[in-house]
């Protein structure tokens, strides 16, 4: 972890990221750079020279061969969840400090990282520091005309440095998941596990539909939601149980024909757990009247093989697919997170069809707070926030090698895979290419780059990471 003061970020960023995106300006003596991260030699997003050539490759290292004429899936974009506990520290910042960071991170000019999505909760997640919905009543009663619906309690934080972040990057999308419904409709009537009342299913509905007119209403428009959050695991605070089938049933039912007849717009995916049940988006699918409202499905990667969200894009090609969570466990391995993570998700999750790569929280403070009695006690955030000082974690230098570079709108293309150097190449809507490679060899990697019948010489060092932009 790299630790510095706000206010010099800045002036660190500008001598070695000059990159600037969407206006990409390469120096004219160089045919394109490379951004490098490696843990082991100090080198943090260092800018490195690319110097492409017509002639024969001499050399025997390994190429990666680059196609720009073989597309496959759109990016909407990298980025982190802005959990309601990331807010919560971020609001307690001094102002200007703060929007020094929040500018380091989303905006996208030349000094900065450019996250470009985030993932937000609806209610609580288990990262807040107690748990609530937005409709919460006395013990006993209900709601369900839903009179009592209010965002306050993301008034104070998470509404405010929204704001302030789409201030910085207007164009940011944003994605909206319940960690549990209203306790009142739930069987068990507890924020921890039950299932969502069938009597319930257009109340709940109607709860979208409030939510995101409510947020709409706050300047703050919501791009997609997901059903539940982790619908598989009812052990976490809050939560929800709820299988393929009720989802499925939810959707037909109730949350489709109340986005239509409301005219929202907000994409509904399905799932948003781990991809050892590709099973259940398809079994939603496999149901026209549910299928017909849902845009696709999102997965994390706490359990099962990253290469089972191809097998859902194989059966069901026409439906979207999103990578929307995954945690670096405290208190983080720079080494070991960073080429796991980039191997792992931004480049084998784009290579398995998915649109977004998200990592969890954005902001953790020196203890892993503030988290729900019974949430996650050991989830690093991308950036740790202790009063006004911050340090930069594994996540941060994730995101940061995607998220600026391959902004919304770009295209993956065609590259070959190698188990040496994992690889995903994208064609941007300026387009320009860039490559992301991660090194797996164990040993620094002397590599060649190809494309269009130029040739470039590379080295990275072992687990590096780079990015590479022509």
């Amino acid at each position: 972890m790299r630790s510095i003061r706000v206010g010099a970020v800045l002036a660190m960023l500008a001598l070695s990221f000059f990159v600037c995106i969407p206006c990409l300006v390469l120096a004219k003596s160089i045919d394109g750079i490379g951004i490098v991260t490696s843990p082991s030699t100090s080198k943090f997003l260092v800018t490195e020279k690319l110097v492409f050539t017509n002639q024969t490759i001499s050399n025997a290292n390994p190429i990666i061969s680059i196609n720009p004429s073989i597309t496959f899936q759109t990016i909407d974009g990298f980025g982190n969840c802005l959990t309601g506990g990331s807010a919560a520290l971020l609001s307690h910042m001094d102002a200007k400090l703060r929007h020094a960071l929040l500018t380091e991170l989303f905006a996208f000019d030349q000094n900065n990282i450019g996250i470009s999505y985030l993932r937000i909760s609806i209610g609580a997640s288990d990262l807040d520091d107690r748990v609530f919905s937005y409709d919460d009543m006395p013990q006993g009663e209900t709601d369900p005309q839903l009179t009592h619906f209010s965002l306050a309690p993301d008034q104070t934080a998470l509404i405010p440095i929204l704001k302030e972040i789409l201030s910085i990057n207007p164009k940011i999308k944003l994605m909206s998941s319940p960690w549990s419904a209203p306790v009142w409709m739930k069987t068990n009537q507890n924020s921890k596990g039950g299932s969502l009342k069938a009597e319930y299913y257009d109340v709940y509905a109607k709860y979208f539909v409030k939510y995101i007119q409510a947020m709409q209403k706050e300047g703050i428009a919501i791009d997609a939601i997901t059903i539940q959050n982790e619908p598989l695991h009812p052990g976490n605070n809050p939560s929800m149980y709820m299988t393929a089938t009720d989802q499925a049933e939810f959707i037909k039912r109730s949350l489709g024909p109340a986005f239509e007849k409301e005219k929202v717009k907000t994409k509904i995916i399905v799932y948003d757990h781990n991809a050892d049940h590709p099973d259940y988006p398809i079994t939603i699918f496999k149901d026209p009247e549910a299928s017909k409202y849902v845009d696709g499905s999102a997965f994390h990667l706490y359990a099962g093989p990253i290469s089972a969200l191809s097998s859902v894009h194989e059966a069901y090609p026409t439906k979207n697919l999103y990578f929307t969570e995954q945690w670096v466990g405290a208190p983080g391995n720079m080494t070991g997170d960073l080429a796991w993570h980039v191997r792992t998700l931004i480049i084998g999750g784009t290579r398995n069809w998915c649109r977004t790569v998200l990592e969890w929280n954005l902001a953790s403070d020196p203890k892993y707070n503030p988290h729900t009695p019974g949430g996650c006690t050991e989830c690093l955030g991308a950036i740790t926030i202790d009063g006004d000082h911050i340090t930069r974690n594994p996540a941060y230098y994730i995101i940061a090698h995607a998220a600026k570079f391959v902004c919304p709108g770009s295209v993956r293309i065609e590259s070959n895979d190698s188990d040496l150097i994992p690889n995903v190449a994208f064609k941007t809507p300026e387009g320009k290419t860039v490559l992301i490679v991660q090194n797996n060899s164990g040993v620094k990697q002397a590599f060649n780059i190809r494309c269009s019948e130029k040739s470039a010489s590379v080295i990275l060092d072992k687990d590096g990471v780079g990015t590479y932009i022509w």
